[in-house]
């Protein structure tokens, strides 16, 4: 018994020294899919980028192949432990301003901001310039007593007599 006791001993020893590593590293969280945490600041991230494709939709809510692939990148560097500072800066290295979904305002964004404004201006005096012209054109002639009757006729709903 004592023979079978000491070699199990040693297993039992030398299994315990291979698992201590494990028990050490158990302590940190490595971030994974299933971590919440990560998840959601993964989503936080993807709902400040625009896909590129769609270009009304954030990455998060879109299914082009594209905000696939831009999700993806997101939650790789996650993993790979960098900031959300440094994962949008380099989203907008390699696209450009144009991938925030909300850019900053500068001069090469300028546009992104003021064009629907400038839109609705060009819109609001158009629709003035109309009215302006509307105005200004005279009143239409009064009916004459033929077509006042033919009128009355259409819309009283009598059939048309024709003096031809």
């Amino acid at each position: 018994m004592r023979m079978v006791a000491r070699p199990l001993a040693c297993l039992l020893l030398a299994l315990a020294a291979a698992l201590a590593p494990l028990a050490h590293a158990a302590d940190t969280a490595v971030p994974t899919e299933q971590d919440p945490v990560t998840q959601a600041r993964a989503v936080r991230l993807e709902e400040q980028l625009r896909c590129l494709v769609c270009q009304n939709q954030t990455i998060a809510e879109s299914d082009a192949d594209l905000a696939v692939d831009l999700r993806r990148q997101v939650r790789e560097q996650i993993a790979a432990g960098r900031t959300d500072e440094e994962i949008i800066t380099f989203m907008t290295d390699r696209y450009g301003d144009f991938v925030l979904y909300r850019p900053p305002v500068k001069a090469t964004t300028i546009l992104l901001w003021g064009g629907p404004l400038l839109l609705l201006a060009i819109g609001l005096a158009m629709l003035a310039r109309l009215i302006r012209e509307r105005r200004r054109l005279p009143d239409a002639a009064p009916l004459s007593p033929e077509e006042r009757a033919r009128a009355e006729a259409l819309l009283a709903g009598t059939p048309r007599k024709d003096k031809t």
